[in-house]
């Protein structure tokens, strides 16, 4: 890497690396400028994770947990000075380790850096939510008020009544179907469709399925 000679009066625009020995560095001069996102790239071994943590990272850490006072350093790890001729422009620096921070698959940014429950907040307080198919806000409303608009809307019409039993379960739920025709529920969905508890669907028993009994029939 070669650095470019600059103009002095644009040098506080440039973090200025000189003779960089750290690991696989050999000497190196580079010129990064200040407040643009810049990429090292190379070859697996040519000194990018070098530069980047254990050069710049090191000596801004380092130099940002000196000027604190020595009762506030007791509490901080400090990295050893790089082995490098100077670096000028450098402010204090941090650092996100290339390795995954949780193998969870439902890591986020937001739960890495511990923002998501002051945006679960943000939302909540702020936020207006929406019905995914019509696309109307959806309101808070009181039992009676839930009632009253289904009658509105539903005066004369026959509906069933329905309530989840399993979901995403394995297993064949013989003894749930039976159950189910014991306490005399006789129908229901099973996996979206209808069925006949009393002769029900025989169900695989290593996959997920979704049952469903119908409570009641209502004509309103």
């Amino acid at each position: 890497m070669n650095g470019r000679g600059k103009e002095s009066g644009v040098a506080e625009e440039w973090i200025e690396v000189k003779g960089a020995r750290t690991h696989n560095l050999r000497n190196v001069d580079v010129s990064l400028p200040r407040g643009k996102f810049v990429v090292i790239s190379g070859v697996s071994g040519s000194g990018k994770s070098s530069l980047a943590f254990d050069t710049l990272y090191a000596e801004g850490q380092r130099r940002y947990v000196e000027s604190l006072s020595s009762y506030a350093r007791q509490f901080l790890g400090q990295m050893k000075k790089p082995d490098c001729d100077s670096i000028e422009g450098l402010s204090p620096a941090i650092s996100i380790d290339q390795k995954p921070e949780s193998h969870n698959p439902r890591s986020t940014v937001a739960t890495v850096t511990e923002i998501m429950d002051y945006l679960r907040l943000l939302w909540a307080r702020v936020g207006l939510p929406h019905c995914p198919e019509c696309g109307r806000e959806v309101t808070r409303r009181t039992v009676q008020e839930i009632v009253d608009d289904v009658l509105w809307r539903f005066e004369g019409h026959a509906i069933a009544i329905w309530s989840p039993a399993v979901r995403n379960r394995k297993g064949t739920h013989a003894d749930l179907f039976k159950g189910f025709v014991e306490q005399g529920f006789l129908a229901g969905k099973v996996n979206g469709r209808e069925a006949d508890f009393e002769n029900p669907p025989d169900l695989e028993k290593n996959l997920r399925h979704d049952i469903d009994v119908r409570l009641d029939r209502l004509l309103l």
